[in-house]
This record gives C-alpha cells, structure tokens and sequence, in this order.
C-alpha cells in the first residue's frame, strides 16, 4: 500500500467540512445534564423537533407502559420522558443523533460493525461510571464511549480503500491498527477522532477520551480517559459486536487500579449486564427500530 503524506490537523479538519455536520443537539443534551435547573421540560424541548429521535423515544416508553399495563398509548413527548426517565432520554437522543451523523445504515458492512462496537464502548462506558470509584457522569460516559473511534469513520470517508488496506494488513500480520495508521498516514484514529472533538467544541475530558482511549498517560488525571480505556478492552474481550477486528489489546493495569475496579467473581454480574444492554441498544437503534 503507498504511503501518503503525514496528515496534518488543518486537512483533517478542512475535509470534515464535507461530511455530515456534527449534530448540535448533543451540545444541548450535554447542557442538560451540567444544568441544576435542567427540567423534563428542558430536555424535551431539545429533542421534540427531531421526528427519528421522538418517534424512537415514544416508541420506548409505550414499550414500558405495556409492562406496567396502562391502556392508551402515549403520544407526548412530556409525558414519554417523566415515563422513562432523563436519562434513558438522553441515551435514545445521543445514540440516535450520532447514528444519524455517522450514517451507521448506508456504509460498508465493516463500518456497521465499526458502529455496533461504538455503541457497545458507550453503553459499557455507562456500566462501569456506576461501578467505579471516582465520579464520572454516565451520559458523559456515553459520548466520550459512541466517539471513542470517531477517528476511524474519518478515515473511511477519506479513503475507504486505503482504510479497509490498513485493517487487511493490521490483521494478517497482527499488529495494531493505530500503529498502521501511523505508518500509512501519519497519524492514527485516536489522533484524529480527537481534533475532531476539537473542532465541534466537545468538552476537553471528552477529548481527552478519545486520544487515550488505547494507552492512557501512566499520570493520567482523568478518570473518563481511564474509563472508556477499559471499556474498549471490555467490549472487544466479550466479542460485544461480533466480527475479527475485535481482539483484546493492551489493558492498563494503572487505569484499573485508579479507578479502584477488581475483577473478581463479582465482576461476572457487571459482564453480563453489559453484554444485555449492548445487545438491546444495538438491535433497538437498528433499521428496525427505527422504523418502530
């Protein structure tokens, strides 16, 4: 495969011009959530114009208010999110939103796995902000989890083909597709995914995710860096979205330990429930559900 010229922040940023624009509703949603006056109501308003996310909100919580046997179904969105909660809201808004952006259902199949596995990151990086020791908000997690490998879908909107080249090489000679990247373009994914998150504005932990995501600093502060770091490894060793690219790569033993996560018998618990959830959010935001 030829070498191209090392690729520099400027080009990078001056050809996510030509894809989608980066939805504006996840900076609102991410308001929301640093807001202690944030209300239902607030959170409603940020989605209530978008048909795709409201009709897949809706469509959640009258799958819930069939559980709990209430008669009428619901067509407010009000009503939907005091149902099933702000944070499920959010989580249908984000996942739908970045699907929508990346454009999950009209790629290659290689890219829907790639997106699957995102998807998996996020919800695992949800799992483990509830089971670690330092604060880390659990809708932050998803963000910084969906767009851990943002940088990737860069690359095939680059140059598809040189892209699928670098995976091709990654696996048959089982080197890393980072250190690849590095070779043929250089500059890797995580890199790449991080100006990007520049560039939108997101905010600098989240960033900072996305550049770590495969070898955070030894001193890394930043307990979402740490975390999204073992929820990629966690996603890729459970095999959460199937496919040979996902294979166990290095796991910082240091994150772990700042993060004050042991895996003992007790962690089978946490494997499971984010192997459940993985598989529901995957077959939910499918082309299925969005025709729900």
């Amino acid at each position: 495969m030829m070498k191209k010229l090392p690729l520099k922040r400027a080009q990078v940023l001056e050809h996510s011009r030509a894809m989608r624009s980066f939805p504006r509703i996840i900076a609102e949603i991410l308001a929301t959530i640093d807001d202690p006056d944030g209300s239902v109501r607030t959170l409603a308003q940020c989605i209530e114009h978008d048909p795709i996310i409201t009709a897949r909100v809706l469509s959640a919580a009258n799958r819930a208010s069939e559980r709990g046997r209430r008669e009428s179904g619901l067509i407010d969105i009000y009503a939907a999110t005091s149902l099933i909660g702000m944070s499920r809201v959010r989580e249908i808004a984000l996942i739908s939103s970045l699907n929508g952006f990346i454009g999950a259902g009209d790629q290659d199949p290689h890219s829907q796995r790639l997106w699957q596995h995102c998807v998996s990151v996020g919800v695992c990086s949800q799992e483990l902000a509830l089971n670690v020791a330092p604060p880390v908000c659990t809708d932050t997690a998803l963000v910084a989890g969906l767009l851990h490998d943002i940088g990737q879908f860069w690359f095939y909107s680059f140059d598809a083909p040189a892209y699928q080249a670098c995976w091709a090489e990654s696996l048959s000679r089982s080197r890393s597709i980072e250190e690849v990247e590095r070779e043929h373009f250089g500059a890797d994914h995580s890199t790449v995914g991080a100006w990007l998150a520049q560039d939108w504005e997101l905010p600098t932990e989240i960033c900072s995710a996305i550049q770590g995501h495969h070898a955070p600093l030894p001193d890394s502060v930043s307990p979402l860096v740490d975390l999204v770091h073992i929820a990629e490894v966690l996603s890729n060793a459970l095999n959460l979205s199937g496919g040979d690219e996902n294979r166990v790569s290095f796991l910082s033993s240091a994150s772990c330990e700042r993060l004050g996560l042991v895996w003992d018998e007790g962690a089978q618990a946490l494997f499971g429930r984010i192997e459940a959830r993985s598989q529901h959010a995957n077959n939910f935001f499918s082309g299925h559900a969005a025709k729900t």
